[in-house]
C-alpha cells in the first residue's frame, strides 16, 4: 500500500472549512466563501477526465494551499485558479471582483495559450518562463501551481500513460526543485514519489514493498532508540520530542536502483527525529547521541550553524546501534521543523504581517528575495528550452559548501567551478577573474569545488570575461552575467562572430545565401521578435544568447521549402566505404602527439599549407594558412606566441570533409549525375542540398570525404565533365 494511500485524492468545501478552522489565522472566509461560489457557479457541470465534477478540483488545490499555512489570497487564487483558462470569465471580472492580488495570481498559473510555438518544447518552456515571471513577482503563484501539480498527480491514474509520464518528467526536472529550493519538503518528496511511480513502477514497487515487509521490525527499532534517548535526556533536556521517519521512495531509488545497491547499503533509510526547544538543547542532544550510540566517522553535518539555501536547519548524525544497525538521527527545534517540513510557507504569516515574530519575518523576506534572484538569472536565459535544465541544476539538491578566505560560507550548486564562484560574490569579481586558488594551490578554472574547500579567486582590474567560460560555468547566474557583458560591450565583434558561425554552420548543411536572400530568408522565420534585424540575430549568436545547433532543423525546414522546391529530389546512393579513423595526420613541432581540431572555417586537407592556433583548453586548431581568420603578419596581431607551425604527415591516412558548392544549368536528372559519378569513385557523401537559381540555373553543395588535396582536385576534374556544369568551388 502507498505511504500517500490515507491522503483523499478529492475534498469539498467543508472539508477546506475544517482545514481553515484549525489553522488558528484569520481568514476573510465571506471573501473565501465568495471565490468558492463563483468557481462552482462557473464550472456548472464541467467535469474532470475522471468524471467527477470540476469543481472538486479547485477545491482540493485550496485545501493543500491551505494545509501549506497560505493567506486568504492564495486560498482564493487556488479555488479559481482554472476559471479563466477553463470558462468563458475574463480576468478582469476576477479583478473586479476579488481585487488585483487574486487577480495576479490567477494570471500567473494560467497557462500560455492561443500563442503558435514550432514545437511542444517551446511551448512547455514559455509556460514555465511565464509562471517564473509571476513568480519572482508574488512567490505565492509557485505555491497554488505546486497545489495543482500535486493534486492532479494524486489523480493522474486516468490519464493516458504517455500524459502521465510526460508529466512526471516535468515534475522531477522543474516542479519539485522549485519545492526544494523554497523548502516545502512534504510538496517536494510526494511529487517525486507519485512521479516515479508512472516513470519506473516495477522499481517502485519493489522499494515499497521492501519497506513493507521490515514495517514491524523498523517499528520496534525506532521505538528502542525513542526510549534510550528520552532516558538519558529527561532530567537535563525539557521537552523532548522523538519520532521515527521513513526516507523518501525516491531517495531510496536512487541510492539503491541508480546505483546498483541493496536497501540494506543505506545507512538512512530510516532515522529518528528529536524536537527540542532551542538550538543549545540541539548540541546537548548530540552529545547525549554520541555517548548512547557510535558515531560513524564522516556523516555528521551541522545543517544548523551552515543552512541550506533553502533555510533547512538541523543536526544530522549516523550513529550504529549495539547491534551494528546504522541509523541516522536528526536534531532540530520546532521552529527549524516546521521549516523543513513547509519551508517558506511556513512562515507566509510573517511575510503578512500577522505574526510576532518580526526576526523570523525578517529571515523569511531575505530567503524570499534569494529565491526571486535566482528566478530572475533564469529568466536571464534568452533560449527558453534551456529553462527547465537550469532550474534542475540551480534549484536542485546537493549543494557543496565553499570558504572565501575570509571565512565567509558559500552555496553553489554540486559541480561548479571557481568561474560561478566568482559571480556568486559579485558580478565583477567574476568579470575580472584571471585565476584561483582552492586550499592555497592554483587550479584551473574547470576546478569542481568540493565541500570544505577554500576557494580564492585571483582578479585584474582590466581583464573581462572569455567566451568558453560560458561552456564551463554551471550556474544560470554565471552564464547570464558573462553573455550579458559580451552583449553590451561586444555588439560589434558578436555580429562578425554570429556572422562566421552561422555562415559556417549554413555551408555545412549545403545552405547557401547570399547576404540579401539571408535577410529575407529571417523575414519569413518566424524568429522571437527581439531580434528586430539580421544583426540583432547575428550579435545574438556571437554572445551565446542563441545556440545555434538547436535551432539549425527548423532554418533548414525551412530552407528546403523556400529554396529546395523544384528541384528534383533522388536516392543518395552511397558506395561502400571503409573510412579510417587514424591519428590527425598533423605534426606540430615535430610530434605529432598533440590534440588538434580541423577548423569548420576553411576545412584543411592534406596538401594544404596550414597553421595551428592554440586554444585555451581545447588544443590546438588547424587553419589553412590564407583563412581569413589567419592574420596575414602575425607579428603584428594580438597573443602572435600563440600561432604555431604544423604541417601534414607524408600519409596522414585518413578521410577528409571537404565541401563543394557546383553552380551548374538546371536540367532533369542534374542532380543523378553527380550522385553517380561520385558513386562510381568511391566517394562517401555526408550532405547533398540543390536550389534552382534565378537564371536557369540551379546551385548544388556537397560535403564529401576525400583522401587530401590532389584527391579533391582529381574528384572536382571528374564533376566537371559532366554535362551543364559551369563552375566547382571548394567552401
Amino acid at each position: 500500500m502507498s505511504k500517500y494511500s490515507n491522503i483523499a485524492h478529492y475534498q469539498d468545501f467543508n472539508e477546506l472549512l475544517s482545514i481553515l478552522s484549525k489553522n488558528g489565522n484569520a481568514y476573510d472566509m465571506e471573501k473565501i466563501t465568495s471565490a468558492y461560489r463563483f468557481a462552482e457557479r462557473s464550472h456548472g457541470d464541467q467535469r474532470r477526465v475522471s468524471g467527477i465534477p470540476y469543481i472538486l478540483h479547485p477545491t482540493s488545490v485550496a485545501c493543500i494551499v491551505a494545509e501549506l499555512g497560505m493567506d486568504a489570497d492564495s486560498i482564493c487564487g487556488a479555488l479559481l485558479h482554472d476559471v479563466v483558462e477553463d470558462t468563458p470569465v475574463a480576468l478582469d471580472e476576477i479583478r473586479r471582483l476579488f481585487g488585483n492580488d487574486v487577480a495576479k495570481l490567477i494570471d500567473g498559473v494560467t497557462k500560455i495559450s492561443k500563442i503558435p510555438y514550432s514545437t511542444r518544447e517551446e511551448q512547455q518552456a514559455e509556460n514555465i518562463r511565464k509562471m517564473l515571471i509571476a513568480m519572482a513577482d508574488d512567490i505565492r503563484v509557485i505555491i497554488i501551481k505546486l497545489a495543482d501539480r500535486l493534486h492532479n498527480m494524486r489523480t493522474m491514474d486516468c490519464m493516458p500513460e504517455q500524459k502521465r509520464r510526460d508529466k512526471s518528467v516535468e515534475n522531477m526536472q522543474v516542479y519539485a526543485p522549485i519545492a526544494h529550493r523554497l523548502g516545502i519538503k512534504t510538496v517536494k518528496e510526494e511529487l517525486e514519489d507519485r512521479s516515479l511511480q508512472y516513470l519506473d513502477p516495477i522499481g517502485y514497487k519493489e522499494i515499497e514493498e521492501a519497506l513493507l515487509l521490515n514495517e514491524e521490525d523498523r517499528h520496534k527499532f525506532i521505538e528502542s532508540i525513542k526510549t534510550q534517548i528520552l532516558e538519558k535526556t529527561k532530567d537535563t533536556i525539557p521537552n523532548v520530542y522523538i519520532s521515527g521517519r521513513v526516507k523518501s521512495i525516491n531517495s531510496i531509488y536512487r541510492k539503491t536502483i541508480m546505483r546498483n545497491q541493496s536497501i540494506n547499503d543505506i545507512f538512512d533509510v530510516f532515522a529518528v527525529r528529536v524536537i527540542v526547544d532551542n538550538v543549545s538543547d540541539c548540541y546537548n542532544v548530540l552529545g547525549v547521541v554520541h555517548d548512547i550510540f557510535k558515531p560513524i566517522p564522516n556523516r555528521f553535518k551541522d545543517y544548523i550553524s551552515m543552512p541550506k539555501q533553502n533555510m533547512y536547519q538541523s543536526l544530522h548524525t549516523t550513529v550504529l546501534d549495539k547491534k551494528a544497525i546504522p541509523f541516522e538521527v536528526q536534531i532540530r527545534t520546532w521552529e527549524m521543523h516546521y521549516t523543513a517540513e513547509y519551508g517558506i510557507a511556513a512562515h507566509w504569516k510573517y511575510k503578512l504581517g500577522m505574526g510576532p515574530d518580526a526576526k523570523g519575518g525578517d529571515r523569511v523576506n531575505q530567503n524570499i528575495e534569494k529565491v526571486k534572484k535566482m528566478i530572475l538569472d533564469q529568466l536571464e536565459t534568452e533560449d527558453a528550452t534551456d529553462i527547465a535544465r537550469n532550474i534542475r541544476n540551480d534549484f536542485g539538491g546537493n549543494d557543496v559548501y565553499v570558504f572565501t578566505p575570509k571565512g565567509d560560507v558559500m552555496s553553489l550548486p554540486r559541480r561548479s567551478t571557481p568561474i560561478d564562484l566568482a559571480y556568486l560574490i559579485h558580478t565583477q569579481v567574476g568579470h575580472r577573474m584571471v585565476g584561483a586558488k582552492v586550499n592555497g594551490r592554483i587550479v584551473p578554472i574547470d576546478h569542481e569545488l568540493k565541500n570544505g574547500e577554500i576557494c580564492e579567486i585571483i582578479t585584474q582590474k582590466e581583464e573581462h570575461p572569455n567566451r568558453a567560460w560560458i561552456d564551463i560555468c554551471k550556474t544560470a547566474s554565471a552564464k547570464s552575467k558573462i553573455r550579458q557583458w559580451f552583449k553590451r560591450e561586444k555588439r560589434d565583434e558578436n555580429i562578425v562572430e554570429g556572422k562566421q558561425i552561422v555562415d559556417r554552420e549554413f555551408k555545412r548543411q549545403g545552405m547557401t545565401l547570399n547576404d540579401e536572400e539571408m535577410s529575407e530568408f529571417f523575414k519569413t522565420v518566424n524568429m522571437k521578435k527581439q531580434y528586430n534585424t539580421l544583426d540583432d540575430f547575428y550579435a545574438a549568436v556571437g554572445y551565446g544568447g542563441i545556440q545555434l545547433w538547436k535551432i539549425m532543423p527548423r532554418l533548414k525546414e525551412e530552407y528546403q521549402k523556400k529554396y529546395a522546391a523544384n528541384i528534383e529530389q533522388i536516392t543518395v546512393p552511397q558506395a561502400p566505404v571503409k573510412r579510417k579513423k587514424a591519428s590527425s595526420g598533423i605534426v606540430i613541432n615535430d610530434t605529432d602527439d598533440v590534440l588538434v581540431k580541423l577548423s569548420n572555417c576553411c576545412n584543411p586537407l592534406p596538401g594544404d599549407e596550414i597553421i595551428g592556433y592554440i586554444t585555451r583548453g581545447y588544443g590546438v586548431s588547424i587553419h589553412k594558412r590564407d583563412c581569413t581568420n589567419v592574420p596575414k603578419d602575425l607579428s603584428d596581431c594580438e597573443e602572435p606566441e600563440r600561432w604555431i607551425s604544423a604541417h601534414w604527415e607524408s600519409d596522414a591516412g585518413e578521410a577528409f570533409r571537404s565541401t563543394l558548392q557546383i553552380t551548374a544549368s538546371n536540367r532533369t536528372g542534374l542532380l543523378a549525375d553527380v550522385t553517380i559519378q561520385l558513386s562510381n569513385m568511391h566517394i562517401f557523401i555526408h550532405a547533398l542540398n540543390s536550389r534552382e537559381l534565378k537564371d536557369s540555373r540551379a546551385l548544388i553543395t556537397v560535403t564529401i570525404d576525400v583522401a587530401g588535396k590532389d584527391h579533391l582536385r582529381g574528384v572536382i576534374s571528374k564533376l566537371s565533365d559532366i554535362n551543364g556544369i559551369e563552375e566547382i568551388k571548394r567552401l
